[in-house]
């Protein structure tokens, strides 16, 4: 077991980070935000300058890390494309990305694009994606779907921890964010980052962001060496870690920013608002508990998970 990305992966993910701000990063957010139906204008030229769409993470071990690098690029710069939903598209239907949806709520950040989608449910349940609602918070939609078939097992676990890299990018970019602005910020003579109680919350939000930084890794490796059911498995609970993290990492750097973190001037309010699709759908913390929970019965998770 190497829980690590290779080398050309997180190469990948440098020049990916590298690409994302020259194309304009955290502006392109506010542009899609102010007009979702420029989205994939924005963003689409650039992914295919880094060639994201080539990747094929489903047969290829070395196209599956590159994948998960350039969805952690993503989720740095919070950028205004789903790109983990696109490279999770499904192998063997017409469709240009595939969604994890909450049958009770198909719900999904689409809002604004106009590629050929597919969903999936967490039984295998696949469907195609005739048209979407009206747009709500952060580019949500609900979805009008077709059934396809029930043969959506192998989808899923690719589908869910994509997002997932993309959610940890999100967490790696709040807490830089953080760090830099106590690091600036003064209080009675002194940085906040020199005070013992700011340096208690930081670590806090590190341990959780590093820890979801290995189960991802982990949960990467599940994906080409386990079966379907115990990597869908592995990657709920990476899901589960992760959103759990991101109420931690959000809500110690909204305290450390004060009042301004909630203001549209500050990168760290687009972050956390943008984060809230990854995080909530298809399902929160509860329910990705409880299903997680169902699924294992008296089993148990095995590996890191354990």
């Amino acid at each position: 077991m190497i829980l690590d990305l290779g080398d050309d992966a997180k190469e990948y993910g440098r020049q990916a980070l590298k690409a994302f701000e020259a194309a304009g990063g955290d502006e392109l957010l506010a542009q899609a935000d102010a007009k979702p139906e420029t989205r994939s204008g924005l963003v689409t030229q650039v992914l295919d300058g880094l060639a994201v769409f080539e990747l094929e993470p489903r047969t290829d071990a070395d196209s599956l890390e590159a994948a998960a690098a350039v969805c952690r690029s993503a989720g740095y710069w919070a950028l205004p494309y789903p790109v983990a939903e696109r490279l999770a598209r499904p192998a063997d239907l017409d469709a240009d990305g595939l969604v994890v949806i909450d049958s009770d709520a198909p719900e999904a950040a689409l809002h604004g694009l106009d590629n050929r989608w597919a969903t999936v449910t967490l039984d295998g349940q696949r469907s195609t994606v005739g048209s979407t609602g009206a747009c709500g918070p952060s580019f949500v939609t609900a979805l009008e779907l077709s059934a396809v078939d029930d043969a959506g097992a192998a989808d899923v676990a690719l589908a869910l921890a994509l997002p997932a890299w993309t959610l940890l990018g999100m967490l790696d970019r709040a807490i830089d964010l953080t760090v830099a602005h106590v690091s600036l910020r003064k209080q009675f003579g002194q940085t906040l980052s020199s005070f013992q109680g700011v340096q208690f919350q930081l670590t806090d939000a590190e341990v959780e962001r590093s820890g979801v930084d290995m189960l991802a890794k982990y949960a990467l490796w599940s994906l080409g060496t386990h079966p379907a059911d115990e990597a869908i498995n592995d990657a709920l609970a990476l899901r589960l870690a992760a959103i759990e993290a991101a109420e931690v990492v959000f809500r110690v750097c909204h305290q450390l920013h004060g009042a301004v973190g909630f203001c549209d001037e500050t990168v760290l309010s687009w972050l956390s608002r943008y984060s809230q699709p990854l995080r909530r759908l298809p399902f929160g913390v509860s329910k990705t508990r409880d299903t997680l929970t169902a699924r294992l019965g008296r089993r148990g998770l095995t590996g890191l998970f354990s």
